[in-house]
């Protein structure tokens, strides 16, 4: 099975600009997990949405690298039947003309 949660966005502090330490900004994330469904084990896409978002709020991190190796962390230790997880954050307004981020996915 794959879960797709597209176009998560939230408020969060993230970067390392003065600005960004002080001043919450609009973040996306885009997360894809693919697992093994049987028996009625499931991943609810509800409480991976709630835990990406509540994460990425109080953590406040600096670097967007930082924040994807966390949530790949926190992910599989809260959902382990993840047998693959793409995470895509991006910020779409720190930059005038563009929406910047990363992607990686995780093999586990």
């Amino acid at each position: 099975m794959k879960i797709l949660i597209e176009d998560l966005t939230f408020d969060a502090i993230i970067g390392i600009l003065p600005q960004e330490r002080t001043t919450p900004q609009r973040v996306r994330i885009e997360c894809i997990i693919d697992y093994r469904y049987s028996d009625g084990n499931f991943i609810n896409y509800a409480d991976v949405a709630h835990h990406i978002e509540h994460s990425v709020q109080h953590n406040r991190f600096q670097l967007i690298e930082e924040a994807l190796e966390s949530l790949s962390s926190t992910l599989k230790i809260e959902f382990p039947l993840i047998q693959t997880l793409t995470l895509t954050l991006r910020k779409p307004d720190i930059l005038a003309n563009c929406s910047v981020g990363l992607s990686n996915v995780f093999h586990y």
